[in-house]
């Protein structure tokens, strides 16, 4: 790995926005010197796609590819009796990397919270029984989310916040807990980021992940503004030259360090049984 090469640890490559050009979408990103993504899988059925992409690209794009297999609160109201069971045959995969996105979103409530609640817990406890890390979501539910967490945070390998855009005070109680940090283009978004961009420099290099989160969050730093605004992984150094603009760190230095936390929290170099 050099050190201008980027792994993107959040993409959102079943979304139907990339059916027209995902193979193409994947070759930009490669020839933005990306050298891996993460797809994220949302519930049973979008875990499935994530991981069917991966295979699917394997011969093209060999060890380029790896996913998760969770279930995001916004679909908590509409698992079956056998999800969780279902989610540990996903995990068995050689390309399936952590358990989520899961958590909670108290902001819209997509999905009944009590329910949000119990799915969220048995996805943390499943985690856990894997040895697997949790790609994790918290919208307006600090709190209870956390509290969630706590018992597991010696029994989890590791935990990423995912697309993190919390208070200070919450940024200190992830980090103090050893969680890794996972900034998307909200940063890049003076308007609603501004709150982030304050405390960015605050997160260590050693628990920095980077992500697109795509086709959400199209950093609005890009220039020449693109003509769509479906983000998408090629995206990806922006994010990094925004984190150096704020904190004064060298972006070569980010993308080396980001990477090799992604490499380690995600185990990419490790084989797994294949199935």
């Amino acid at each position: 790995m050099n050190n201008e090469t980027l792994i993107d640890i959040g993409v959102n490559l079943t979304n139907k926005r990339f059916d027209k050009d995902r193979e193409e979408v994947i070759r930009r990103c490669q020839a933005a010197n990306l050298s891996g993504l993460l797809i994220t899988g949302t519930s049973v059925d979008e875990s499935q796609k994530a991981l069917a992409l991966c295979q699917q690209y394997q011969p093209i794009f060999p060890e380029f590819l790896y996913s998760t297999a969770g279930v995001h609160p916004h679909d908590a109201d509409h698992v079956g009796s056998d999800y969780l069971d279902q989610l540990k045959q996903l995990a068995k995969h050689s390309q399936v990397k952590a358990i989520g996105e899961c958590g909670l979103d108290f902001n819209r409530n997509f999905s009944a919270p009590a329910q949000q609640q119990k799915v969220f817990s048995e996805q943390v406890a499943l985690a856990a029984d894997l040895q697997m890390p949790l790609f994790l979501h918290q919208r307006d539910a600090f709190v209870p989310w956390f509290a969630t967490l706590a018992p597991y945070l010696s029994k989890v390998p590791a935990m990423v916040a995912h697309c993190f855009t919390g208070t200070k005070d919450e940024l200190i109680q992830c980090l103090a807990a050893d969680m890794y940090i996972g900034i998307t283009g909200w940063l890049c978004d003076e308007r609603r980021g501004q709150d982030l961009r304050d405390i960015v420099s605050l997160i260590p290099l050693n628990r920095l992940l980077i992500e697109t989160d795509a086709p959400y969050l199209t950093p609005r730093t890009i220039r020449p503004k693109p003509k769509s605004s479906r983000n998408e992984p090629s995206y990806l150094p922006f994010i990094v030259k925004e984190i150096a603009s704020i904190t004064g760190v060298d972006p070569k230095e980010i993308a080396w360090q980001t990477s090799s936390n992604a490499e380690k929290v995600f185990d990419f170099t490790t084989t797994k049984e294949s199935c």
